[in-house]
């Protein structure tokens, strides 16, 4: 059986699945809600959507983050090696 998902976990999964609905900054919201740094939440959020627990939990949004990174990987890839202008 997997480990249980933490409250953070939960919330941080929570916020990005519900960005699309609000309005404002990101970022504001990040800091008001679970009370850390957008760089923070970006760092815990990298490394959550890679856990079993966290497909588990919502694997659509899961997937779709987890593509959206291989995505911007392959493209700062690419524009590091000069070949997307």
């Amino acid at each position: 059986m997997l480990g249980e998902l933490s409250d953070r976990d939960r919330a941080i999964l929570a916020l990005e699945a519900a960005w699309p609905r609000h309005g404002g900054v990101k970022e504001e919201k990040i800091r008001s809600q679970l009370g850390m740094s957008a760089a923070r939440y970006y760092q815990l959020l990298g490394r959550l959507i890679e856990t079993p627990q966290a497909l588990e939990f919502d694997p659509l949004l899961v997937r779709r983050l987890r593509r959206l990174r291989d995505t911007r990987g392959t493209q700062r890839t690419a524009r590091m090696r000069g070949f997307v202008g």
